[in-house]
């Protein structure tokens, strides 16, 4: 079974308490330790983490959905493809702590699995997975708002949002609009430049943007501008 510490870690950092042991115990049973250990008749974490996979893109399908009403069906897709992706979700289960538990068959070990970005994706779904099993999507909700919302809400995925393309959209409202972005400063060693940019719109000045290449800083100040008129909550 899975270690108290772990399900004590679980209780204190998230507030989950599985009722059912069993279904952690099988999220972090990697097939090569079933493997390795048939006498024992584990189950391994497959078909959890099928479970998990589709739990979690129906539930940041829903939360993207609700939080950018202004996105359209194509970037909403393209970002809801960056959070779940293998770097997302391997992320995810080191912050938790899951790559600590997962319980891997010898040979795994030995090749380094534990830091597998591909296995620790595979567990982020199946602890998912066994956490629906268990308790429903709410608790799967609560789980995301406390370790995937709060990187989403502070821009993390930002760079698959199209924030030029928004801003010409919404002062194209009013009629036609002369939009036009300008290199201001250009700092740091060539290998790490910072790009400040700023917009206007005719003569106004709109906002600012710095971002490691012109492309990401004029995202970066699109988006402030946008910040500025309300359209969108945060700069951040």
């Amino acid at each position: 079974m899975v270690v108290s510490e772990f399900v004590s870690n679980l209780r204190q950092k998230y507030g989950i308490e599985f009722k059912n042991l069993a279904l952690l115990d099988e999220a972090f049973t990697h097939s090569s330790y079933a493997n390795e250990h048939r006498e024992l008749g584990l189950r391994d974490n497959e078909r959890l983490e099928f479970l998990g996979d589709a739990v979690l893109e129906l539930t940041v399908s829903d939360y993207l959905y609700r939080k950018y009403p202004d996105l359209p069906e194509g970037k909403l897709t393209r970002m809801r493809a960056a959070i779940v992706q293998t770097a997302g979700f391997s992320s995810f289960s080191r912050e938790a702590g899951f790559d600590k538990y997962i319980k891997l068959g010898n040979g795994e070990e030995a090749a380094g699995a534990r830091q597998r970005d591909t296995l620790l994706e595979d567990l982020f779904e199946a602890f998912c997975g066994a956490l629906y099993m268990d308790q429903g999507r709410g608790s799967v909700i609560k789980f995301c708002q406390q370790i995937i919302f709060p990187k989403i809400d502070a821009g993390q995925f930002d760079e698959m949002r199209d924030f030029k393309t928004l801003l010409q959209e919404d002062l194209q409202k009013g009629g036609d609009a002369d939009i036009r972005y300008e290199l201001m400063t250009t700092s740091g060693p060539a290998n790490d430049r910072v790009f400040t940019v700023r917009v206007l719109n005719g003569e106004t000045d709109l906002g600012e943007g710095t971002g490691k290449s012109k492309k990401a800083a004029e995202q970066a100040a699109a988006k402030a501008a946008l910040a500025a008129s309300g359209e969108i909550k945060s700069a951040k």
